[in-house]
């Protein structure tokens, strides 16, 4: 069984910054793309950003240039720092990741930006 638990999430006045980070642990034998989505109230869960085994990242439009994607494969950790956040970036953020060829969640952490 595998497990992934995010934290660092919390509340923060526009322009902050915030540094989430996501453990992944168990039964684990390998693990593939890793990606943080999130999701506001009332609305779709959506993929903010995402990083390959190999270290290639990729990032939802809205994030670009504010938001930072990274991962310690020997620590099996994926981390997002999160800069210049704004009122829109409020929502629940959830870690996914492909793992032992599964989809995986995990249980999220609220990021809520309000001055």
């Amino acid at each position: 069984q595998v497990q992934l638990v995010e934290s660092g999430g919390g509340l923060v006045q526009p322009g902050g910054s915030l540094r989430l980070s996501c453990a992944v642990s168990g039964s684990v034998v390998s693990i593939y793309t890793m990606a943080w989505y999130r999701q506001a109230p009332g609305k779709q869960r959506k993929l903010v950003a995402a990083i390959t085994k190999g270290g290639t990242t990729s990032y939802a439009d809205s994030v670009k240039g504010r938001f930072t994607i990274s991962r310690d494969n020997a620590k099996n950790t994926v981390h997002q720092q999160m800069n210049s956040l704004k009122p829109e970036d409020t929502a629940v953020y959830y870690c996914n990741g492909n793992i032992n060829q599964g989809n995986q969640w995990g249980q999220g952490t609220q990021v809520t930006v309000t001055s």
